[in-house]
């Protein structure tokens, strides 16, 4: 992934820190350096900011083992300076397995909130003093990480679609209505609060604006991601099917593929051995094909030959998950067993704006 780091694997499940998270470590060190702290509280600062994260990212974790239960992969979880982000394969249709999964998360935070519930009760909170920087001490490290874990849980409740609490709205409220119009409410509550974020986060913590920013975007995204499922569950593969398309050998060069690739609009290629299926390459297969290898080179070389195959009558949403999920340039299409077509990401697309158009001009 681009602009992350690799730190290891947990569950099968990879886990990356962006580099922006390099900046927060800084802006810790400068703030307590600024306020007057030592090296060693310093230390237990960055330590603590660090300990955070291991929390957040057992909360995702949470997610990602609770969307595992119902047959959901989670493809990568990463770090943010202003939290963590489990990428789903996808999100949960079932309301009861949705709510299920959004409070995995917050429920993690509480289980380690309840863990050092003894610690946290039996520590004496006035004999921290009352700084412009919070001090972190080796006696106050762990009720302060109990104390964060509290509002880590309630923090994510709050019902700001697509945060934890938004998702638990949407279950919700797809109980007693579809999920299109759920997510819909649910996204106007987040933007809405949103914006309350990014106006108390000039007055206060700027960190708030961040994830205003976030929610207010990604709760449009995830609308339109959601409407766009909904319309293509009502359509087959057959409806989005390319019969005419570009079909290159694999003994074939890259230098012929660049060619057929200038001299026309097509930018996703099926590769074929003896005229059947072998495999597929797209316009980025090409242009890396250049670099490794040379124009000379065959196009087996280059080729993906994870062929996916669907039925023409499977549901066009489960095609588009498929594209989601794979990022495949393009998918076979069968009819009866026998090759009938393909489709791309782009050609659902333009399907997608055209009854869009339909409906407008309606």
């Amino acid at each position: 992934m681009k602009g992350t780091f690799s730190l290891n694997k947990i569950a099968g499940i990879g886990i990356y820190i962006h580099w922006t998270f390099i900046i927060l470590i800084l802006w810790i060190i400068y703030s307590n350096a600024k306020a007057g702290l030592d090296a060693m509280q310093i230390g237990w600062s960055v330590l603590f900011i660090l300990s955070m994260f291991v929390c957040v990212t057992l909360h995702e974790l949470g997610h990602a083992l609770a969307a595992k239960r119902y047959g959901i992969v989670t493809k990568d979880i990463t770090l943010y300076p202003i939290g963590g982000v489990a990428r789903l394969e996808k999100m949960p249709e079932n309301p009861k397995h949705e709510l299920v999964v959004a409070l995995a998360g917050p429920l993690v935070n509480v289980i380690i909130m309840v863990v050092l519930l003894p610690i946290i009760l039996n520590y004496d909170f006035e004999k921290t003093p009352d700084e412009a920087v919070l001090v972190i001490t080796r006696g106050n490290f762990l009720p302060m990480l109990g104390i964060l874990n509290i509002w880590l849980a309630v923090f994510n409740l709050i019902p700001a679609f697509p945060m934890d609490g938004g998702r638990v709205l949407r279950a919700l409220l797809s109980f007693k209505t579809n999920r299109v119009r759920a997510t819909r409410i649910a996204a106007q509550i987040g933007q809405l609060l949103a914006i309350g974020f990014v106006f108390i986060g000039f007055y206060t913590n700027p960190f708030l604006i961040f994830i205003g920013l976030f929610i207010i975007l990604g709760a449009q995204s995830e609308l339109e991601m959601v409407k766009t499922q909904s319309f293509l569950t009502d359509l087959k593969a057959g409806d989005a099917i390319m019969t005419h398309y570009q079909s290159i050998d694999k003994n074939q060069t890259i230098a012929d593929s660049i060619k057929i690739l200038l001299d026309g609009e097509a930018k996703n290629f099926l590769i074929t051995e003896n005229g059947y299926p072998f495999g597929v390459i797209n316009r980025d297969h090409i242009i890396k094909g250049i670099q490794d290898f040379g124009e000379n080179a065959p196009l087996h070389a280059i080729t993906d030959t994870g062929l996916i195959i669907v039925d023409i009558n499977d549901s066009l949403n489960l095609v588009f998950q498929e594209f989601q999920k794979t990022r495949s340039p393009l998918i076979l299409v069968h009819k009866n067993n026998q090759l009938a077509g393909i489709i791309d990401a782009e050609n659902i697309a333009e399907l997608i704006m055209i009854k869009n158009a339909r409906q407008i001009k309606a």
